[in-house]
């Protein structure tokens, strides 16, 4: 069985998604934030940073089971031991190059800068400093969001890769429904808006968002 740690839309939904989208019996495991449960002794043992999420995999009956955190390596787990779900190009395609580079930058860049926008105050040592972070880290992001929708515009297809949805996709769609709260956000870029309804109407986003109790605005 897969159990997923997780805290309602953090970045646990991005794996949440993928469990969906995959079909496989899976658990879902509370860790409440709100009462600091991620930085319990139990739950650092499993993820010494204290980050949400975190997958145990005891399907294939290992002893001790699998314990993964870090939500890329999670879904590109998920996607490569449920390969009937096809949630990556073949290994050795262009394509599949193409899913590691958008899913590292989309972890290594978009969302460190959201970090940045979320918690100013780590990189700040008054209110001041974290405004001045916070505002340049919206920058940032506004600007990747750019890209994000250039992208969509240039290859036209319903997909970040273009016609073939992948994990890429719940991973991007989580990132950008973390900028609801900007001036300029995710859902007024052109060609990114049509692709958030796209994901909206997928059955498993939407199983996500109800299992989940996320209320609206979803993005």
């Amino acid at each position: 069985m897969l159990k997923l740690h997780y805290f309602p839309g953090n970045a646990s939904l991005i794996v949440h998604i993928v469990l969906e989208e995959i079909g496989a019996p899976f658990e879902l495991k509370l860790v409440d934030r709100e009462h600091d449960e991620h930085k319990s002794a139990a739950y650092l043992a499993l993820n010494p940073n204290g980050l949400i999420p975190v997958l145990v995999d005891d399907s294939a009956g290992a002893a001790p089971p699998l314990v993964l955190y870090e939500t890329a390596a999670i879904v590109l787990h998920l996607a490569d031991t449920h390969p009937a779900a096809s949630l990556l190009p073949p290994l050795g395609s262009t394509e599949r190059a193409q899913a590691y580079k958008w899913l590292a930058w989309l972890a290594n860049t978009v969302q460190a800068a959201l970090m940045l926008y979320f918690y100013p105050e780590r990189w700040a040592d008054d209110a001041a400093g974290a405004a001045i972070v916070e505002a340049h880290a919206q920058a940032k992001v506004v600007a990747m969001l750019d890209q994000l929708d250039a992208e969509l515009a240039r290859h036209g297809g319903p997909w970040l890769l273009g016609d073939d949805f992948c994990i890429v996709d719940p991973y991007a769609f989580v990132l950008c429904r973390w900028t609801r709260g900007f001036g300029r956000p995710a859902r007024g870029l052109p060609h990114v808006s049509p692709w958030l309804d796209r994901m909206l109407a997928r059955p498993a986003v939407q199983r996500a968002f109800a299992t989940e109790r996320l209320a609206r605005p979803f993005v």
